[in-house]
């Protein structure tokens, strides 16, 4: 059984190279999980999951499919799915202490 790591959403709005340059960013972080580029009409154009081992492998074309992207609307939303901080992770409910009898 996998448990998923708990993620927090972000979403940010860019014009053209400026969608590119961020792109690029949040590749290289160490904790994104997923990219989606929206149009602005908030139709999910491209959807790009990271992960530490395939960051190498996915940039280059990535950042070409942004970049052909990025010229035909004039603004793009982009959703960005954090790995939560201990911060910013849900408090775990501690189970109520039983009373003693």
């Amino acid at each position: 059984m996998t448990v998923d790591s708990p993620t927090t959403k972000r979403a940010e709005r860019f014009r053209g190279q400026a969608l590119v340059a961020r792109v690029k960013e949040l590749i290289h972080q160490g904790n994104v999980r997923r990219i989606r580029v929206k149009n602005d009409e908030g139709h999910t154009v491209l959807e790009i999951p990271v992960t530490a081992g395939v960051v190498a492998a996915i940039a280059a074309p990535v950042v070409t499919a942004v970049g052909a992207i990025a010229a035909l609307a004039k603004e793009w939303t982009i959703e960005v799915d954090h790995l939560a901080t201990a911060e910013e992770a849900p408090a775990e409910k501690k189970p109520e202490e039983a009373t003693g009898d």
